[in-house]
């Protein structure tokens, strides 16, 4: 089991490779094998080649936001990582709490990763902007 140690100091690393725009850098984290959802693709995507090209999108749009983990909770292969995103959108800034988990493969890269969150505000935030 993972101690809360090891899943700091995993999502010190991790984390920062979700700002800028370096899909590889990011990929890198996950086995080829890997399993990725969020509110955007509740379907998820499998395997490093999805993977790449659905980060490639994401981080192009999104360049500034900055992830921050609050908490890491151990759990069987690997935690749960309950983090903060600071999501520039127009002029302002809008913070993001959410959860997603976390499981290793036995080379230390993540095959699961399930992100959870409310994006109401963002998409709301979004639609008003789009509207001016």
């Amino acid at each position: 089991m993972m101690t809360k140690e090891q899943a700091r100091e995993f999502a010190s690393r991790w984390l920062p490779a979700w700002t800028g725009n370096d899909p590889a850098k990011l990929a890198s984290f996950y086995s080829d094998d890997a399993l990725y959802l969020d509110p955007a693709i509740p379907g998820g995507v499998k395997g490093k080649e999805a993977l790449l090209k659905y980060f490639a999108k994401l981080l192009a749009q999104n360049p500034d936001w900055v992830w921050t983990q609050i908490e890491g909770i151990p759990m069987e292969g690997g935690f749960l990582n309950k983090w903060r995103a600071d999501i520039p959108v127009g002029a302002e800034t809008l913070v993001c709490v959410g959860v997603c988990f976390v499981q290793f493969d036995d080379s230390g890269k993540i095959r699961r990763n399930e992100v959870y969150f409310d994006r109401t505000p963002l998409v709301e935030k979004i639609i008003k902007l789009k509207n001016k």
